[in-house]
């Protein structure tokens, strides 16, 4: 049976300790989660700091994600690097911990090259490689690279790659990748921004930062529009706007983590060469979430 990924999946953070990944807080935090009736999670993601994490710790990660996630909750990892090989090879790696679907980013460190013919080359080679389905992950605003329409509707021919996180937060573009590919490639919204217009064009998967701040919020927002309750959507998404243009697109991995203090899950700080947040920053965070009834 072909993977669903419907619903609202947050892009975890991974918590640190003394610049230490410290498992039993991504157990509390996760636990927490369980209960918020998000349909999964996305474990070594941008908000998961990825990039500043070792293999090994990757591993554990993940080791420790499965462990305290439900089977009736999908676990995207996020397993794309620079190299094909070491995405592969990393891949089947997260499979055999059980994870269900690998996020792959697009290489970007030599960007000039990553020509239609070199992604999709990269893409294919994975997806042969990977016991798991794989997601295209395109995040221009890290990679300075914007998948095309043509690559991924090229791509969405592979039976082993079911579908991408698009987090350009371009609705057009949304929209023509559903064209362009067959119904069952699952397209996963990567950006609050444009969340509730998605939701008005019948998108229904979601990958978003504030799912760590609201899940119970963006579940109730999405069963609302599918009741076909648009006034109250609305009034719910107004709300919920604020919060995620301070904390999520001002403040990024610190403020995220700030948020998650504030709300009585462990949040900690970033790791370097990220900086925590200062106190003014933490007191506007305090009032946003304050005025979206979070706190």
């Amino acid at each position: 049976m072909p993977l669903n990924l419907q619903g609202i999946f947050p892009p975890v953070p991974t918590p640190f300790e003394n610049s230490h990944f410290a498992p039993h807080r991504l157990v509390e935090n996760l636990s927490r989660l369980n209960e918020t009736g998000l349909s999964g999670y996305v474990i070594l993601g941008s908000n998961g700091e990825a990039p500043l994490l070792s293999r090994t710790e990757k591993l554990e990660i993940v080791r420790v994600a499965r462990r305290i996630i439900p089977s009736e909750k999908r676990l995207i990892v996020g397993a794309g690097m620079e190299s094909t090989e070491t995405t592969a090879v990393f891949t089947m790696q997260v499979a055999d911990l059980g994870a269900e679907a690998a996020l792959v980013l697009t290489p970007f460190f030599y960007r000039e090259s990553m020509s239609h013919e070199a992604l999709r080359r990269h893409f294919e080679k994975i997806a042969e490689a990977s016991p798991i389905p794989i997601l295209i992950y395109n995040v221009p605003k890290f990679t300075n690279l914007n998948v095309s329409v043509s690559l991924v509707a090229q791509l969405a021919q592979h039976e082993n790659i079911i579908g991408m996180k698009d987090s350009a937060g371009n609705l057009s573009q949304l929209l023509e990748f559903r064209e362009k590919t067959p119904a069952d490639f699952q397209i996963l919204l990567g950006s609050d921004a444009i969340f509730f217009a998605a939701l008005a064009h019948n998108f229904r998967s979601a990958i978003l930062a504030l799912a760590n701040v609201a899940p119970r919020e963006l579940v109730e927002l999405q069963r609302l529009v599918d009741n076909n309750q648009w006034e109250a959507a609305q009034g719910l998404a107004n709300k919920l706007a604020p919060v995620g243009r301070l904390i999520i697109s001002r403040l990024g991995v610190p403020g995220l983590k700030a948020a998650l203090d504030e709300l009585g899950y462990f949040g900690g700080t970033p790791r370097p060469p990220l900086l925590a947040l200062e106190e003014p920053a933490r007191l506007e965070i305090r009032e946003v979430l304050r005025q979206a009834g979070l706190l």
